[in-house]
């Protein structure tokens, strides 16, 4: 049976992070750039004739339940197809960051399997049906660094424009500390600030790495699990960590990873996405240089299959 492996599905960085409003359902609103960064989980994905739809964990185990099932029984059954697949996925990103990982490998399941499958539906039609699936899956449907509305499923992708230079094909730090901040609680929040003023594209592009600020940075770090008190201060010390090594750092997404862009002399004897040159408090911290990437490596891939 048809098969394609080692499928890239990258993490994503919030570029700044405006809370603009609230809908009555309770819902916020927001404004964001989107950038993807080459720091992934790897998919090995196989058709099955049988209708069987399998995950197979080869790193740290999933929910039983995860976005890849739903997203793999979704599109087989929006497309009545007959057929199943396995799916093999190796996990590398933190879970609880704010990088879109399961967002993500629904993504890379819905692209391939696409492709697999023989349905060749259009890269619209398929971000349509992943919206079923969150907000952020569309995103990495279409693939490309995104100006991102509404609830997070407004995408615009941004124009080339020569201030993108400053943030896209860039070494950038990221760190992501042992606690998990818990979306529900930290959106919640009675004093987060949720009447930040609109902005437009060109406020953006006229300074690319310092535009705007993470809405969520201030109240996250207080919402520590109510049995590991000692990890309210984790955020912090990852920003002051950042800051102390790149002189830059804020808060991607509402997870807990924090990011700083990297100046070029301060990788110049380190690959790209090589073990991060941090000195993190210990194990439990996760930490990677990456690249800041233009389009998902995926899209021209499947094109030459």
């Amino acid at each position: 049976m048809p098969a394609l492996y080692d499928l890239p599905a990258p993490a994503k960085l919030n570029l700044f992070l405006h809370i603009v409003g609230r809908r009555p359902d309770g819902y916020h609103l927001l404004e964001s750039v989107f950038a993807l960064i080459d720091w992934h989980d790897t998919l090995h994905i196989e058709t099955r004739a049988d209708e069987r739809i399998a995950r197979h964990d080869l790193g740290e185990p999933l929910p039983a339940d995860d976005l890849c099932l739903r997203a793999a029984r979704l599109l087989r059954d929006a497309a009545q197809h007959r057929g199943g697949c396995d799916i093999h996925i190796d996990k590398r990103l933190p879970s609880g960051a704010g990088m879109g990982g399961g967002s993500s490998d629904a993504a890379t399941v819905l692209l391939v399997l696409n492709k697999l499958w023989g349905l060749e539906w259009p890269l619209q039609r398929l971000a349509d049906l992943a919206l079923q699936l969150g907000a952020d899956v569309p995103f990495f449907i279409h693939g490309q660094t995104a100006w991102v509305t509404g609830v997070g499923e407004q995408i615009t992708p941004l124009p080339e424009h020569p201030a993108l230079r400053e943030v896209l094909g860039v070494p950038v730090a990221v760190a992501k500390p042992p606690i998990v901040v818990p979306t529900a609680a930290i959106f919640g929040a009675p004093g987060l600030k949720r009447d930040t003023p609109h902005a437009i594209v060109a406020d953006f592009l006229a300074a690319p790495r310092g535009f705007g600020r993470n809405d969520l940075q201030g109240p996250a770090e207080a919402y520590a699990p109510a049995d590991r008190p000692d990890q309210a201060g984790q955020i912090t010390q990852a920003l002051a960590i950042m800051q102390n090594q790149y002189g830059n750092s804020r808060m991607t997404g509402s997870g807990s990873a924090v990011f700083s862009w990297v100046q070029p002399d301060a990788t110049a004897a380190t690959p790209d996405s090589c073990p991060m040159p941090l000195a993190l408090p210990d194990a439990q911290w996760q930490g990677r240089v990456c690249r800041t990437l233009a389009r998902h490596p995926l899209h021209a891939r499947l094109l030459s299959v």
